[in-house]
């Protein structure tokens, strides 16, 4: 079976990408050379990048059905939310662009979704440079930086799905109006989508025995803004959370004035983005922060 013949897949992937050098080429070439009974096509968002890391696409063997899409800068959250757009599948798989991939992981990953299990899955992620360092989706620390769950035996609950690797149903995607449309370059946009599922009654699951290997690196390849950063968080914290949580996220705010950051937030419309989710949910960011035991 060729995997893509059919414009109109079960599954597309994702792939933001920015300054990856050769990682694009590396995850590619590892997804197309792992079985899968399942149709799916990709789509990258090369995101302003100025190492020329997509170039290759233009000369890809013809057999991989790759559509390249090239921005000026949108961030990873609408970087992800524009590949969507230009989707047919019933599945989305979002990844990053420094995989590894085994013999039939999607085709495990999304049987539980297909089976009703669950609303949204990622699979165990191991480290490609140590691959017995591996985390079973993620929870969030008092200070609301992300830290790997410990190993589970069969498929459980999620606080947070790594944005690495996550497996979404079109449907709940649209639902829930994808990743946050108002966040800059980068931070939080993971946490705030888990969040979002959580709170409008959908159920975030890992799946331990599938497993894919991700390049952690020790910095990003491309500069990052403190202000986009606290940026993101209070934006999170104003469509999400109380208003002893909103205060707690401007203690997180150390190097700028998180006043000022408010400010800006405000400015930018988040008040009628909450009330929109406040009427939406079926849970509070009480129940959530109780139920997976994170003490903020």
């Amino acid at each position: 079976m060729n995997p893509y013949e059919n414009i109109h897949a079960g599954c597309f992937y994702y792939f933001p990408a920015k300054n990856e050098g050769e990682n694009v080429r590396n995850t590619l070439d590892s997804l197309f050379s792992s079985h899968s009974n399942e149709k799916y096509d990709i789509i990258i968002v090369d995101d302003g990048s100025s190492d020329g890391c997509c170039d290759f696409l233009t000369h890809y063997s013809k057999r991989h059905k790759v559509k390249l899409i090239r921005t000026k800068g949108i961030g990873a959250a609408n970087a992800r939310n524009l590949g969507a757009k230009h989707a047919k599948g019933q599945y989305f798989v979002f990844c990053d662009a420094h995989l590894f991939f085994k013999n039939m992981w999607i085709d495990k990953l999304i049987a539980p979704l297909k089976a009703g299990k669950t609303d949204a899955i990622c699979p165990a992620i191991a480290d490609s440079n140590n691959p017995v360092s591996i985390g079973y989706g993620q929870t969030l620390k008092p200070n609301l930086i992300v830290d790997w769950n410990k190993k589970s035996l069969s498929m459980s609950d999620t606080a947070v799905l790594p944005g690495g690797c996550l497996m979404i149903p079109k449907k709940v995607f649209h639902d829930i109006d994808g990743f946050e449309t108002g966040f800059k370059t980068w931070g939080y946009e993971d946490i705030e989508l888990s969040i979002k599922l959580w709170l409008f009654g959908y159920r975030c699951s890992v799946l331990p025995n599938v497993k894919v290997l991700h390049l952690f690196r020790k910095s990003h390849p491309y500069p990052l803004s403190n202000d986009h950063i606290y940026y993101n968080l209070m934006r999170m914290a104003y469509s999400h959370f109380n208003q002893n949580r909103i205060n707690k996220c401007k203690k997180l705010i150390k190097d700028e004035d998180p006043l000022k950051v408010e400010k800006v937030v405000l400015q930018e419309g988040v008040l009628n983005q909450r009330k929109a989710y406040l009427k939406r949910r079926k849970y509070d960011d009480n129940w959530y922060f109780k139920t997976f035991n994170i003490p903020f």
